[in-house]
């Protein structure tokens, strides 16, 4: 009997289609002084877990793997996340990628990515002269 699932598993394991895995979500947020990303990791180990800037993107990949397989793999339901991923976003302006730190507390990364001092916003005091 024909499973549709079964084919698009068969289409992910094809060469040249990838590693089969899984893409985490992201939010991406900023503020006047710093960029923001946040991405929920459950079950990865961070030391794991790699963090790059190239050109104002951000690139986040690792894998995780399941520490335990049930032998009889007739599974009524199989849908926790196992696998690599890899997962970049173009961030909303330019970014000193050198200073970026990155946090994991509780499944979930955190990066923070300083703003270029070039876009971020400027006071200029306006000086009042008397005649």
């Amino acid at each position: 009997m024909w499973d549709p699932f079964e084919e698009f598993d068969r289409a992910l394991d094809m060469p040249g289609r990838g590693v089969r895995g899984f893409v985490p979500a992201m939010d991406v947020y900023q503020d006047k002084d710093n960029v923001y990303v946040e991405t929920a990791l459950p079950g990865m180990d961070p030391e794991k877990v790699d963090v790059s800037i190239e050109n104002d993107v951000l690139t986040i990949k690792g894998s995780t793997e399941r520490t335990s397989e049930v032998e009889d793999k007739a599974y009524y339901r199989k849908e926790v996340q196992t696998g690599s991923f890899y997962r970049s976003v173009a961030l909303p302006t330019h970014v000193v990628g050198d200073d970026a730190k990155a946090e994991c507390t509780d499944g979930i990364l955190k990066i923070t990515v300083p703003k270029a001092d070039e876009v971020k916003p400027k006071n200029i005091k306006v000086e009042v002269k008397k005649k």
